[in-house]
């Protein structure tokens, strides 16, 4: 699951439509699967689901109703295409609704449905772009829970989004371009360890002075600081083992109760490597 980030006008949903062949690219080359995305555009589109910020349903369709009918589209047998679309609805917790008129759903659910239509053909690479966009806090929960879900099956997600804390939890890489440029890709802990100058753990132990003493003499750490019954521990580089501070720690006879790394967010990180330039 690959998170795609990055300021309004950076570039993310040209490039997802690029991807998706809506557009054609100005230059450079695009493969998604190995098949080109301007020479091999149809087959590209049997790949994919692409799921775009914004998009039309038709509102006096009903539910079942529309998902056959790009079920149709896609080329799926009619004897095959009820079973495809009961399952898709399973998935995206849509079942109940199945007999609904499109029009009657709230926002969320909406967005449920257009999610299960991109499925309809079992996809194996989903381009999704802002799914969660206008959702509320559980409708974005369970968005997210869905793509887990997804994921769990083995499909490949790239996803669009500005809420990065549930990015930073879902994702396992991402990429951040700002003005059409790569700035970033790999894993989400390794942009972290990119962008952090220094590496902090926190410390908790007592007595709290005799811990300082035993910190301040370890050559691996630049400073110790207090901070509201904690120790900012701040080591030269990230290759230094914190185990090696409990250590010290333990033997110098200081009781330890917590010791953890001080992850750095997501945001921060963004805010870090990017000016807010657009295009």
């Amino acid at each position: 699951l690959f998170g795609f980030i990055g300021s309004n006008g950076a570039g993310k949903t040209t490039t997802l439509r690029i991807l998706a062949t809506f557009l054609t690219p100005s230059s450079g080359r695009a493969d998604v699967l190995g098949h080109d995305v301007v020479r091999d555009a149809d087959r590209v589109r049997h790949l994919i689901g692409y799921m775009p910020d914004f998009f039309g349903v038709y509102k006096d369709m009903e539910v079942t109703e529309y998902l056959d009918f790009f079920g149709a589209c896609y080329r799926i047998p009619s004897a095959q295409r009820e079973k495809t679309v009961n399952d898709v609805l399973e998935l995206v917790g849509l079942t109940e609704k199945r007999g609904a008129l499109i029009g009657a759903l709230s926002r969320g659910m909406q967005q449920r449905l257009g999610l299960a239509r991109v499925l309809i053909h079992d996809p194996q690479l989903l381009l999704l772009d802002e799914p969660a966009s206008g959702l509320d806090p559980r409708a974005r929960i369970e968005m997210m829970a869905i793509l887990q879900e997804l994921q769990r099956l083995g499909k490949t997600i790239i996803i669009s989004s500005h809420i990065l804390s549930e990015l930073q939890n879902l994702c396992n890489r991402c990429a951040i371009i700002e003005r059409g440029r790569l700035i970033y890709a790999g894993p989400v802990q390794g942009v972290r360890e990119q962008m952090a100058e220094t590496r902090v753990v926190w410390v908790k132990a007592s007595p709290e002075t005799e811990a300082v003493q035993l910190l301040q003499r370890c050559s691996d750490v630049t400073s110790v600081e207090p901070v509201e019954g904690r120790l900012k521990v701040t080591l030269a580089n990230h290759d230094c083992d914190p185990a090696g501070l409990a250590e010290i720690l333990v033997r110098g006879g200081v009781r330890l109760s917590e010791l953890r790394d001080d992850e750095m967010g997501l945001e921060e990180v963004f805010l870090r490597v990017t000016k807010g330039e657009t295009q």
